[in-house]
């Protein structure tokens, strides 16, 4: 390994991490509460710095550390206090506790002059030149301070050229999250990674937990039965060895004409490799096996097999991925929030996700598109003010990374944000203010006639202006049917709209269509089955002109241009967070109303989508109190580094 570099240190010289007195530049002291104790705070600085001038001057040796015929004089006091070999052997009964020279075999003189060098001044210099010696010396002294430097540098430099022998040092030093970090680095860049040398320098048990460790991969299902023939091939593996590989391949992900289509372009090749009869027998015998034939046909009828497949619509593979429930900022028991936590149903808890980058904010617009979790304007408060922006971010869930998107051309919050195809976002009405770049002062949607459009194109990452809404409002709902978009309800002049209006992406013109049974502000709109739902929300009642919550499930037919009320919700709420998860609708937290006060909650209700039932779940209830946060369906590893489970804050 060569180039690269790292200086390591424990604590710090600067004044920010040692405080001195600015009139006297002595010592900054603390003192204990509960008593009249001073203690020093740079004490323990000062006191290593006197250790290293000892050292320096050769004063007070009392051993000799001979490695590789070069001799390092020490101090056993120092060296048993940092390293756990030397505090065993300079306090038990062995006889290197009374020699004034030690002899270290197996280990680097060049090493062990780095740790040294450590020891005395909590300095570590790596490079890649050099890490591989002190992570042998520290290992052999067990000195898990530098062993966890190590492994933190090789981990900042994993990349194409030396994962494969990073992975082999961890399991030869044993460090299972520096092999957990080089195993998903080649997971996630399997494609590329197939194409180098070192696929081959894979060892048969290294590959094998590549294909098992459930990790994210950057291919198709497909792809990674191509990389395991040409792996196998190259590598000439008998037929039982084979087998081991062909066994973590997820047939259920390649459809039956794919794998038809594949079995034909390999077979020329397969029968032309000087070691086919091998290789041809273990492939056929797992592609051709009737009985793997009719075990894949049975998996193709469960409804697993059927949310793979919807999955690969915004999934290149699902390995490593699940279906989570998604609860996206808004207000928690000690505030505004950021945060975003998820729920995967195979671990039955709520963990930490990811937090959104940018300022405490609320209404903005979030749409999930390919996979990518999309937040876009939105409003802050300053000193009771509230300022709209029209920042937006897109978050990757599998490389669990954030990146700024183009601005939206109108600053704009209350509004909706929906997904269509694998390309476009459509941004429709809210509370708008046109940026100076676009011609226009200042205005509040509100004082318009009209609800201001955009479509955001991912690929160009740009926003154009669309025709606008006839009406205008905000606060409303949209979804995507096809290459339609649809909106509902919203406010226009403190007004709870009924209306239903379609765009038609083809002609980019608006249509309007057969009004809500009932007016709704706050509601979501969820397509299942070509139809349209229409959740939560509520509506001013014309006589008292007070809030009522909608507790009716209405459905549109697109086909009729019908709304019928199909259920009713037995607890409705202010606020809540609304997403479909495969086929039941979960309403996450928000405000129960009662006749003097809104009390915020923490259930989950489930409102299952096959047999109209109502249901409160339990297991999935939110650790907190939460309302007018957004929730999304989003596929998430299920491995994740660093994972915090909401549970430890509570």
């Amino acid at each position: 390994m060569a180039g690269g570099a790292a200086s390591i240190s424990q604590g710090s010289s600067d004044n920010r991490a040692n405080p001195t007195c600015t009139v006297c530049s002595s010592p900054t002291y603390s003192r204990n509460a509960s008593n009249d104790n001073f203690m020093q705070i740079i004490h323990s600085e000062a006191l290593m710095r006197g250790l290293n001038a000892l050292r320096c001057s050769e004063k007070l040796f009392d051993v000799t550390l001979i490695v590789e015929g070069r001799m390092f004089k020490a101090h056993r006091v120092v060296l048993a206090a940092c390293s756990d070999y030397f505090c065993a052997m300079f306090t038990d009964a062995m006889r290197e506790a009374h020699q004034s020279e030690i002899q270290l075999n197996g280990i680097n003189a060049h090493g062990m002059e780095l740790l040294l060098e450590y020891v005395y001044t909590s300095k570590l210099e790596l490079d890649r030149n050099n890490v591989q010696d002190v992570l042998s010396v520290s290992t052999h002294v067990q000195m898990k301070a530098a062993i966890d430097a190590c492994s933190h540098f090789l981990e900042s430099q994993i990349d194409l050229d030396n994962c494969v022998a990073i992975t082999a040092l961890a399991d030869l030093y044993s460090l299972e999250p520096l092999k957990k970090k080089a195993y998903r680095y080649m997971c996630s860049r399997m494609d590329e990674f197939a194409q180098t040398p070192d696929l081959l320098n894979l060892t048969l048990d290294q590959f094998e937990h590549i294909l098992a460790c459930n990790y994210p991969v950057d291919c198709s299902e497909q792809r990674v039965l191509e990389i395991v023939l040409e792996y196998c091939l190259k590598s000439n593996l008998k037929p039982e060895l084979t087998r081991r590989l062909f066994d973590k391949i997820q047939f259920h992900q390649i459809s039956d004409s794919a794998l038809m289509t594949f079995t034909t372009k390999w077979r020329t090749q397969l029968e032309s490799e000087p070691n086919s009869n091998s290789i041809s027998f273990a492939y056929y015998r797992i592609l051709n096996d009737e009985m793997i034939k009719q075990e894949m046909g049975k998996l193709r009828l469960t409804e697993s097999y059927a949310d793979d497949l919807r999955s690969t619509e915004v999934l290149t593979n699902t390995r490593g991925m699940e279906l989570a429930l998604v609860k996206i900022g808004g207000f928690e028991t000690n505030g505004l929030t950021n945060r975003i936590s998820c729920y995967l149903p195979s671990k039955g808890k709520w963990e930490s996700l990811t937090v959104i980058p940018h300022i405490e904010q609320c209404n903005y617009g979030t749409a999930v598109l390919g996979n990518d979790l999309y937040v876009v304007g939105g409003s802050y408060d300053v000193c009771l003010k509230e300022y709209i922006h029209p920042f937006g971010f897109r978050y990757c869930p599998a490389k669990n990374k954030w990146k700024t998107i183009a601005p939206i051309q109108a600053d704009r919050c209350r509004f909706s944000l929906n997904a269509m195809g694998g390309n476009f976002l459509y941004a429709v009405g809210g509370v708008c203010e046109l940026n100076e770049n676009d011609g226009g002062a200042e205005f509040w949607a509100q004082d318009m006639a009209v609800s201001n459009c955009e479509r955001y194109d991912a690929n160009a990452d740009r926003w154009e202006y669309l025709p606008a809404l006839a009406e205008n409002r905000s606060q409303h709902a949209g979804v995507v049917l096809g290459d339609q978009l649809y909106i509902s309800g919203g406010i226009d002049r403190h007004i709870v709209l009924p209306t239903l209006w379609r765009f038609d992406t083809k002609s980019s013109k608006w249509h309007r269509l057969c009004s809500m049974p009932t007016p709704r502000a706050d509601h979501v709109l969820i397509v299942f089955d070509g139809r349209i739902y229409a959740f939560g929300g509520w509506y001013e009642d014309p006589v008292t002109e007070m809030r009522v919550l909608a507790d009716a499930v209405d459905v549109y037919d697109v086909a009729t241009d019908e709304w019928l009320t199909e259920s009713r919700n037995p607890m409705p709420k202010y606020y809540t967070g609304v997403a479909a998860v495969k086929r039941k609708v979960y309403f996450i937290g928000g405000l129960l109303s009662t006749a003097t006060i809104n009390r915020a909650t923490s259930a989950v209700q489930c409102y299952d989508l096959d047999t109209k039932q109502w249901s409160f779940s339990s297991e999935w209830e939110y650790p907190k109190e939460v309302w007018e946060s957004t929730c999304a369906a989003l596929y998430v590893p299920r491995e994740r580094d660093n994972v915090k489970y909401y549970w430890d804050d509570v």
